[in-house]
């Protein structure tokens, strides 16, 4: 089974950060609309900080 962490729960602009961490995947970052739609990539990030950074990076180049 695997377990999923998440770090960071998150309103900026009109979207939502979610940061989280899976044995499999390491951290990740996803992006949810106001409309519901989830967008992200399957990168991996090493650290919390660097998956959140990346994460309000893509909501900044999105605006």
């Amino acid at each position: 089974m695997t377990t999923t962490k998440v770090y960071l729960v998150v309103a900026i602009k009109d979207a939502t950060l979610l940061v989280f961490y899976t044995q499999a995947h390491c951290w990740q970052f996803r992006v949810i609309s106001a409309g519901g739609e989830v967008f992200g990539e399957q990168k991996i990030y090493y650290t919390p900080e660097a998956a959140e950074t990346a994460g309000r990076e893509w909501i900044c180049q999105g605006s």
